[in-house]
């Protein structure tokens, strides 16, 4: 949890399960039913009472923040780590059921809190009960706990290269008669691993088969970069560290922004949504006008829930964010604020066509599991291109393609009718099947227009 309120995904709380006992005891606590008193802070942790076979609830807290991986404290006599009581609050506050950070903890959480920032625990967890001991953490406890994940995920990526090469050897046309069936089983093998980025890849691709024409290519090519990331997780130790750090985020081991606090005044250069059937993703695209630098926040909200941050394309916020780690990542947290948003006139410095595809060439040789890179494009005019339409750049006869669509339809005609014609500069993601445009501006004075 950050002060943007990102929370994790489902997936990703499954993996830390012990064993499938644990995971399938979690899933059943993960409704507001048994659980009273919950809450999170802003600092990273959520806290809850769960009822139990006894008088007394359990008291449950989880802190979140660290980047090595939560840790845990709850009055149950379980040695697992965590226990079914931290597995069914964090997977409660994933689905949206624990209130907006901000809450203050109760005193039996804060104590255990305040100890654990007063012996500098930092990276390492305890599973002891409230009352029954100090809860130091053991160092080497955490490194053994770290190392057994490793292995966890070593032995899942292992498993998925030989469901690859079956597959392959197989021939693709397999893949469309197995159905989706075998994909969810992989996935679900995944999530066993402790691998919840590999699992969501995994699910992506059962869905490739059947598509539409051309699906074999296009599930060849998701294929090729699987077993990519399977392999930079087995040769990880190999890698230099920021294609390291990208690879462990890929695959889904949780990370803080551990990155230095940036002072700016960031400008909203875009907002938009995407849901599936678990959950609501927000991404809010930030311009740093004077470090000239972009970065992505993102908001997390249950199914059918609006995620928790919101912030009005077109305005500036003064604020610190950090960034997370990964070689060329540009996601980050929001931090303190220092006013409120305000409107400004202000513009992020656009490039040409041709230079946009060239920056998404060179972003993938740091991550090439990216599927597009933000980009702000100078003196473009939409024109349509057959079914199609395409940016051409109004200085040289390059231009780029649109990402084509149903859900783009709409913002097409409205950058259409802003450019009517002349010259606008358009913010968006470059990527291998074209530009999405996200916010634009015409070519005189006026506010900035969302499109998406």
């Amino acid at each position: 949890m950050t002060q943007q309120g990102v929370r994790w995904t489902t997936d990703q709380v499954l993996a830390l399960a012990p064993d499938a006992a644990s995971r399938a005891a979690g899933g059943r606590l993960a409704t507001a039913g048994p659980w009273s008193g919950v809450g999170s802070s802003d600092e990273g942790a959520v806290w809850g009472l769960c009822k139990g076979s006894g008088s007394e609830p359990y008291r449950t807290v989880v802190d979140v923040a660290d980047g090595s991986g939560p840790a845990y404290r709850c009055a149950c006599p379980s040695p697992k780590l965590p226990c079914k009581h931290a597995l069914g609050l964090l997977l409660l506050w994933s689905g949206g059921g624990v209130a907006a950070p901000g809450a203050t903890a109760p005193e039996w959480a804060e104590r255990w809190l305040a100890g654990r920032r007063e012996r500098g625990e930092g990276r390492a967890g305890t599973g002891a009960a409230p009352g029954r001991g100090s809860g130091t953490a053991d160092p080497e406890a955490a490194r053994r706990r770290a190392l057994q994940r490793a292995g966890r995920i070593t032995a899942g990526a292992t498993e998925l290269e030989q469901r690859l090469a079956d597959l392959l050897r197989g021939g693709l046309a397999g893949a469309e008669q197995a159905g989706y069936g075998l994909w969810e089983e992989t996935a679900a093998r995944m999530v066993d691993a402790q691998a919840p980025g590999l699992a969501a890849r995994v699910r992506e691709l059962g869905s490739i088969p059947s598509s539409g024409p051309g699906w074999p290519v296009r599930l060849l090519e998701e294929c090729a970069l699987l077993h990519l990331l399977d392999q930079g997780w087995l040769r990880r130790e190999s890698l230099p560290d920021g294609l390291a750090a990208t690879v462990r985020a890929r695959v889904g081991l949780p990370a803080s922004a551990d990155g230095p606090p940036v002072r700016d005044r960031w400008l909203v250069l875009a907002q938009y949504d995407a849901a599936d059937a678990r959950l609501t993703t927000r991404r809010i695209w930030l311009y740093g006008t004077e470090t000239d630098r972009t970065a992505l926040l993102l908001s997390y909200g249950a199914a059918g829930r609006a995620p928790e941050l919101a912030l009005p394309v077109g305005l500036t916020l003064e604020a610190e964010v950090s960034a997370y780690p990964g070689a060329g990542q540009q996601r980050a947290a929001l931090g303190r604020r220092f006013a409120q948003p305000a409107t400004t006139e202000t513009r992020p410095r656009g490039v040409t066509t041709s230079r946009a595809a060239a920056r998404f060439g060179e972003a993938l040789s740091d991550d090439p599991w990216l599927d597009s890179v933000p980009l702000t494009l100078g003196r473009v005019v939409p024109v349509p291109d057959g079914d199609a339409w395409q940016l051409a750049d109004a200085d040289d006869d390059t231009a780029l393609p649109l990402v084509p669509g149903a859900g783009n339809r709409a913002g097409i005609w409205r950058l259409a009718a802003l450019s009517g014609g002349a010259p606008v500069t358009v913010f968006g993601e470059c990527g291998h099947r074209g530009f999405t445009p996200l916010t634009a501006w015409p070519t005189g004075p006026g506010p900035a227009v969302p499109l998406h």
